[in-house]
């Protein structure tokens, strides 16, 4: 009563009625009807629905207009976002559906995350229909709309144009290769990069081996043209098997003999004699192949009536006999492109080679460059190293070096050689395994299927030779 009372008093003076203390007796009369009484009830439970309502109209606004940011994702890209209801604050969600995912690739699971494999790029809206505590069962479900943005993938946007087959100079945009080397197997892939397919224009980087069964010697050469030289493919083709070509015409039993008897002494007790020896054989054998190649590249260059800058291409090679007591593994490089070589318990890396970056302010040098005979660093491009037994020989042109191992320093880190293994093996966003099992004879294949690995920036053409 006196609620009823104090309700129709506030009612009476927010319309400047006051009750004078002579009216009291009637006012007490005319709040206490039941008629009034009944009309103050009516009133105070419309304004509590009104309230309710408006709580109620207020919190699903607020759910409405809150921002929600989803990661964005990729086309052929696996992907999971939480849409964690706990952290938005909507506990007073009681009820649910997901709509729009159809056909996209994407579904929303039990653990409140969107998830798979995005099919189609563009601005994805994703409707949220919700209901929340204190609605009606039976009322239209609210529609909240959140924007999920797939972006292309990137190769999808890169041209795959053939290179042109009539060219003079002309070769192969994709090999990979599978074979012997001593009595281990080799694998090389090598790829035509995505800038050069995207411009029709020609694989740049180049390889040649041969395993010299008369004389028991194996050779290995990686070459990258340099892409501001317009014949440089040429130039690659040519320096790789000009080194194959001088072993093969200059090696034989009579030169190798003091060798093979110098290594032996040279495994039983290491000297200065010893070491001075085997330098001085790597530096007379290796300086001259190496030469022989700038010749070859130089009279093409002659012969073409073109200038020798034309064919620029970097160098790397590799010349390796198997012993009763382990491995010679001679090397010489010019250029970007570094020669590994794992221990067999893959705790070790021997960098064969220096690169040249750094002093050059990141200029390459190439075998078609006179100058580098002259040079007082010549001597240093070469490199030995006998060994029980190796996992892996590597020899990789700069489309793979740059992406996976960025800078030269971590080229003489084991863990960031462990991490590439591991890579190679499966540990990638792709998935794609190459198997280093000596059976396998898918493995050129699973190289060459690697080598679409995606790095932004890194579109350069890529050759791996393994030997493994």
């Amino acid at each position: 009563m006196e609620e009823t009372k104090r309700y129709i008093q506030s009612f009476l003076s927010q319309k400047k009625i006051d009750i004078s203390s002579d009216k009291a007796a009637l006012f007490a009369a005319f709040a206490s009807s039941e008629k009034n009484v009944n009309a103050v009830k009516i009133i105070q439970e419309n304004q509590k629905m009104i309230m309710q309502n408006w709580i109620l109209k207020n919190r699903i606004d607020d759910i409405l207009t809150q921002t929600v940011s989803i990661p964005n994702g990729t086309v052929n890209k696996k992907y999971q976002a939480k849409i964690d209801f706990n952290t938005l604050g909507w506990n007073d969600i009681i009820s649910f559906e997901i709509k729009g995912l159809e056909n996209t690739g994407l579904e929303f699971n039990q653990n409140d995350e969107l998830i798979g494999i995005p099919e189609i790029s563009g601005d994805l809206k994703i409707r949220i229909l919700f209901r929340i505590e204190g609605e009606p069962e039976d009322s239209v479900l609210n529609e909240k709309i959140l924007t999920l943005i797939i972006n292309p993938d990137p190769k999808s946007l890169w041209k795959n144009l053939e290179s042109d087959k009539s060219d003079p100079f002309w070769k192969p945009d994709n090999v990979a290769v599978l074979d012997k080397f001593l009595d281990k197997n080799i694998v090389i892939a090598s790829k035509r990069g995505r800038s050069h397919a995207n411009a029709g224009s020609f694989r740049e980087d180049d390889f040649a081996f041969k395993n010299l069964k008369q004389i028991g010697w194996s050779v290995l050469a990686v070459s990258d043209g340099a892409g501001s030289a317009k014949l440089s493919r040429k130039g690659s083709d040519l320096a790789c098997n000009s080194v194959v070509q001088y072993f093969e015409e200059n090696l034989n039993a009579e030169i190798l003999k003091e060798f093979d008897q110098v290594l032996a002494e040279h495994h039983q007790k290491v000297t200065d004699e010893t070491s001075k020896k085997i330098s001085h054989f790597v530096y007379q054998n290796l300086s001259k192949a190496a030469h022989f190649a700038h010749q070859k590249i130089e009279e093409f260059a002659i012969k073409s009536e073109t200038e020798l800058k034309n064919f620029h291409a970097t160098l790397i090679f590799a010349l390796v006999k198997k012993y009763d007591f382990g491995y010679a593994i001679l090397t010489f490089g010019i250029g970007d492109c570094p020669i590994g070589l794992l221990n067999k318990e893959l705790t070790e890396i021997k960098l064969m080679n220096w690169l040249d970056v750094g002093d050059f302010g990141g200029g390459t040098r190439f075998i078609t460059m006179p100058e580098i005979f002259q040079s007082d660093k010549f001597s240093t491009r070469f490199g030995f190293k006998l060994v029980d037994d190796f996992s892996y020989l590597m020899l990789m042109t700069d489309g793979i070096y740059d992406p996976k191992f960025v800078v030269e320093a971590n080229l003489e880190k084991i863990e960031k050689w462990n991490e590439f293994l591991e890579d190679l093996k499966g540990k990638n966003d792709d998935g794609i395994k190459v198997d280093f099992d000596k059976e396998n004879t898918e493995i050129a294949q699973q190289l060459s299927n690697w080598m679409d690995f995606w790095s932004p920036g890194n579109h350069d053409d890529r050759t791996l030779a393994i030997i493994y």
